[in-house]
């Protein structure tokens, strides 16, 4: 039985290190740092932390990472990268700007970061706002249940004004997603505009 425990353990061990490395040893040796670096830029990741990830990744089959062929490749990713679609995505996705567009196709990636980002925004707190008006229609449910077989006349009544609040959250939450939901609509439409003029 420990036997085994030590084998899952090794295993699990293994394969979280894996998940940490950046690259594989196949990649490693197979040395296209350009390509390597095109792919890194064109999902947008931070050059000097990418690139010391694949510096450690490498470590392992004793190869070192050619930096200046991986910057080449990640420029022109970067160019891929920094474009109002990829923005787009990006907002969409909740990921925040890290900065990494250079000034000349910036603004783009900006352009289509905030208009995917509202939307993001406006979706996630819709979300919030459905979730807890279902919190409080159980909370309330139950409140009126326990109120329905209390004869405590005192208890009841502190019951009575807690079904009272409640019901007014309800109604507050009600009026919120209604508006969220408007704004959402009127991002959703902004979001359809700016993809087809992609």
């Amino acid at each position: 039985m420990l036997r085994l425990f030590c084998i899952f353990s090794a295993l699990g061990i293994s394969l979280f290190l894996t998940s940490c490395y950046t690259i594989s040893k196949k990649d490693c040796l197979a040395g296209d740092w350009k390509g390597i670096g095109f792919t890194d830029g064109f999902n947008g990741y931070l050059p000097k932390e990418r690139f010391e990830g694949h510096t450690k990744s490498c470590k392992r089959v004793k190869v070192v990472p050619d930096l200046t062929l991986w910057k080449q490749g990640y420029k022109k990713g970067l160019l891929r990268y920094c474009t109002a679609g990829s923005g787009l995505w990006e907002g969409q996705h909740g990921h925040s700007y890290n900065g990494l567009c250079p000034p000349q196709t910036e603004a783009e990636f900006l352009r289509g970061h905030v208009i995917g980002y509202r939307q993001y925004a406006l979706r996630s707190k819709l979300e919030r706002l459905e979730d807890n008006y279902k919190r409080k229609e159980e909370e309330l449910e139950e409140l009126q249940e326990k109120m329905k077989k209390d004869r405590n006349e005192e208890y009841s009544l502190l019951n009575y004004w807690k079904v009272k609040d409640l019901k007014e959250d309800l109604s507050d939450i009600r009026d919120e997603e209604d508006r969220v939901r408007d704004d959402l609509s009127e991002a959703d439409q902004q979001v359809r505009l700016f993809e087809s003029q992609l």
